[in-house]
C-alpha cells in the first residue's frame, strides 16, 4: 500500500481543523466587538467557542454540532454562520444532505423571528450569509463523492491485484500438472521398456542361475508395480481439454524442428539453429525448450505477424540454451486473445529445473525469449546437492 504524505495523514487534518476552528473563533469575537462593542464580543467568544469544540470532536461533528450550531446561527445570526458552513460541509460529505438542508433552514428561519445584533436579514448580509453556506454545501458535496471514489478505485485496484495474483498461481498450477503430464509419458514409456525386456529375460530362467533369475523377477515385478502406482498418481492430472482451454498435450518428446516446420507452413519467417544433438539434455529440459519455442513463436505470430523469428537452441553441456528473437511487425488475429500468463508458467517451469528465463525488448522494436537450463551434475543424479 503506498505510503501517505504527511500532510495528508489524519493528524495533521485534525490539526488543521482545529486551526480553522479557532480562526473561526477568533473571527467570531472580532465581528461581535465591532457589531456591538466588548459587552456583545464576550458571548459571543463562548458561544463561538462551543461551537468550535462540537466540530473538533470527531463522533460530534454529524450528531451534537448540527444542533448546537444550528441553535447558535439562529441566535447569534451572521457572526457565527461561519461555523453553519462548516457543519454542512461535515453533513453532505456523510451524504445526510436533507439535513444539512434543514439545519441551514431551521437556523435562517430562526434568526429571522428573533431579534438579535447579529441579525442576517438586515443591512443586506443575508446575500453573504447565503453564500458562505451554499459554498460549504457544495464543497461537502464535491469532497465527499472524491472520497467514495478514490475509495472505490482503491478496492478495485486491490481486487485486480488478487485476481492477478490468483491468476498467476493458477496459472503455475496449470504448468506443474503439466510437467507431471510430460513425466508421466515419458516415464511410463520408459518402465514399460524394462517391464517389457525383464519379461523377455525372464522367459530364459531354466538358462540363468537361480540368484539371476530371481533377480530378475524382482525386477520386473518392481518396475509393473512403480508403473502402476506412477499411472494411479499422475494420470489423472491429465483431463479433457475444455472448449476454450489449450490443446491435447503433443507427443511428450516433439523436436522443436518440427515446431519451426509447422510455423513455417502457417507463413512465418523462421529461421532455426540447433547447437547440439537432443539427447545431450535431459528430457525434462528437451520438453522445457519445446514449450519455449512454442510460446515464443505463439507470440509474435499474435502480437508481431510478417516479422522475422530467431530461433536458436543449444542442447550441448553445461546448460540448454533456447533463445526465441522476433523482429517488428503488425498485430495478428489473435493479439487481443489469450490469458496473457503463458510467460507466468515457462517461468515457473524453467524455476523448477534450476534455470532462469528472461523475456522483454530487445531493441528496434523486437522481443526477445531466452532461458537457461544447466544441466544436472553427477552429484545431483545421485540426490545429493553440491
Amino acid at each position: 500500500m503506498a505510503r501517505v504524505k504527511w500532510w495528508r495523514s489524519p493528524r495533521w487534518a485534525a490539526v488543521g481543523r482545529a486551526a480553522f476552528l479557532a480562526f473561526l473563533v477568533w473571527t467570531a469575537y472580532q465581528n461581535g466587538t465591532a457589531t456591538a462593542g466588548t459587552r456583545f464580543g464576550v458571548p459571543v467568544l463562548v458561544a463561538a467557542a462551543v461551537c468550535a469544540v462540537v466540530l473538533a470532536v470527531p463522533r460530534w461533528r454529524l450528531s451534537v454540532a448540527p444542533v448546537v450550531v444550528t441553535v447558535a446561527t439562529a441566535w447569534w445570526g451572521w457572526v457565527v454562520d461561519p461555523f453553519l458552513a462548516v457543519v454542512l460541509f461535515d453533513l453532505a460529505v456523510a451524504r445526510r444532505t436533507r439535513t444539512a438542508l434543514v439545519c441551514a433552514a431551521l437556523a435562517l428561519a430562526g434568526n429571522l423571528l428573533g431579534v438579535q445584533a447579529g441579525s442576517i436579514w438586515t443591512d443586506r448580509r443575508w446575500a453573504a450569509t447565503l453564500t458562505a453556506l451554499l459554498f460549504g454545501l457544495v464543497v461537502g458535496l464535491w469532497q465527499g463523492n472524491r472520497r467514495r471514489l478514490l475509495r472505490t478505485l482503491a478496492d478495485q485496484v486491490d481486487h485486480l491485484r488478487v485476481e492477478a495474483r490468483l491468476r498467476e498461481d493458477a496459472a503455475r498450477a496449470a504448468e506443474r500438472s503439466r510437467i507431471a503430464a510430460e513425466m508421466h509419458d515419458v516415464l511410463a514409456h520408459r518402465l514399460s521398456l524394462i517391464a517389457l525386456h525383464t519379461g523377455v529375460l525372464a522367459t530364459r530362467s531354466p538358462d540363468l542361475p537361480p540368484r539371476v533369475a530371481e533377480r530378475l523377477a524382482l525386477l520386473r515385478s518392481t518396475s509393473v508395480e512403480a508403473l502402476s502406482d506412477l499411472r494411479e498418481v499422475l494420470g489423472a492430472l491429465r483431463g479433457p481439454a475444455s472448449e476454450d482451454g489449450p490443446d491435447p498435450l503433443e507427443p511428450a518428446l516433439k523436436d522443436v524442428r518440427d515446431l519451426v516446420d509447422q510455423a513455417r507452413a502457417a507463413g512465418q519467417d523462421v529461421t532455426l539453429t540447433v547447437d547440439g544433438d537432443p539427447s545431450q539434455a535431459p528430457t525434462t529440459h528437451r520438453l522445457a525448450a519445446y514449450r519455449i519455442v512454442r510460446e515464443g513463436l505463439t507470440n509474435a505470430r499474435k502480437h508481431a505477424d510478417g516479422g522475422r523469428v530467431a530461433v536458436r537452441v543449444g542442447y550441448r553441456p553445461p546448460a540448454t540454451l533456447v533463445e526465441v528473437t522476433n523482429d517488428t511487425g503488425f498485430p495478428g488475429p489473435g493479439a487481443s486473445t489469450g490469458s496473457g500468463y503463458g510467460l507466468v508458467g515457462l517461468r515457473e517451469r524453467v524455476t523448477a529445473l534450476g534455470g532462469h528465463l528472461d523475456a522483454g525488448p530487445a531493441g528496434a522494436g523486437a522481443w526477445r525469449l531466452v532461458a537457461r537450463l544447466p544441466h544436472p551434475t553427477s552429484s545431483d543424479r545421485n540426490g545429493k546437492r553440491p
